[in-house]
């Protein structure tokens, strides 16, 4: 017909074309067209895509996984910051701890050997140690602990005190003083700490460092150790206290030990000793849950 195009010109037309489409009406489904979802458009978005569906649970442990990283960040931090104030207070605490000189120590301890002496300041500072992990724990079992960060701190620096003090003694009743003035022989002792050995009168090098940064390094390394074996003190009900009271007790015998043996290897018999002055005085007062610690040991070990 005239007008009209051959069954071979015409187009294909793709589904969905606007030509395509086709308005169907009825009395249920009111108005509609053909290709269009039977789902309302204002609806569609709700329905997320498989793609969606499948980032959901990564991106929500990913998000996971950042909180842990952050936390676990947090928390080195303020560890670190924790040990490097506990350090300072050790160190500066260090001169002001009051040490006996072995002619005070053989008055008061009459009749004992070198040995026997040293077997009775150990047993005064475990059971001095033993009584200040004893108190913290106790701390702990209070309905709202008071300031457990600051009494773990308390904790290690009364504990650090108390042990400078036996070591300070320990190398009195073996003959081993390191020279130098209160200060220098603080800087030794603290080493001997650090180091759970005794002091090497042989190597003035190691008398002679001075605070540096490599000591503070270790000495705050030996207080991280220590800030980790107390945690169990602040466990409740009291078994913090029994757990501080075990675990003191035994860290202190076992550090006494180790710098004992030490100084044991290179002891000046007591008839061989040149004559000594005393001791200088302790600079600045101690805190006083650490005095009375100290005063503990000594009462501790004169029994």
């Amino acid at each position: 017909m005239k007008g009209s195009s051959p069954f071979r010109k015409r187009r294909f037309r793709k589904s969905g074309d606007p030509a395509e489409t086709r308005v169907e009406t009825g009395p249920e489904t009111g108005t509609a067209t053909s290709g269009d979802s039977a789902v309302p458009s204002d609806t569609a978005p709700a329905v997320p895509s498989a793609e969606a569906a499948d980032d959901g649970p990564r991106t929500s442990g990913t998000r996971r996984m950042k909180a842990v990283r952050n936390g676990v960040r947090r928390g080195g931090e303020g560890a670190k910051a924790a040990a490097l104030y506990i350090t300072e207070r050790v160190i500066e605490n260090a001169p002001r701890v009051p040490v006996r000189d072995l002619a005070t120590l053989r008055a008061q301890f009459p009749g004992l050997d070198p040995d026997k002496l040293a077997d009775k300041l150990i047993a005064g500072a475990a059971h001095a140690t033993s009584v200040v992990g004893a108190g913290v724990g106790a701390a702990a079992m209070l309905p709202v602990p008071p300031a457990m960060p600051a009494e773990m701190a308390a904790e290690i620096t009364g504990v650090a005190a108390i042990e400078l003090k036996l070591i300070a003694e320990l190398h009195e009743v073996y003959g081993q003083r390191p020279p130098g003035n209160l200060k220098e022989r603080s800087v030794a002792y603290l080493t001997s700490w650090t180091e759970e050995r005794g002091v090497d009168l042989t190597k003035p090098t190691t008398l002679n460092a001075a605070l540096g940064g490599q000591m503070k390094r270790e000495l705050r390394q030996q207080i991280t150790k220590r800030m980790v074996r107390n945690m169990p003190n602040l466990m409740p009900f009291l078994v913090g206290a029994a757990v501080g009271a075990v675990m003191n007790r035994r860290d202190t015998r076992k550090l006494a030990h180790k710098v004992r043996d030490d100084l044991r290897a290179r002891a000046v018999p007591w008839d061989a000793l040149p004559q000594l002055p005393p001791l200088e005085r302790a600079t600045g007062p101690l805190p006083e849950a650490t005095r009375a610690a100290i005063e503990g040991q000594e009462s501790e070990g004169r029994r």
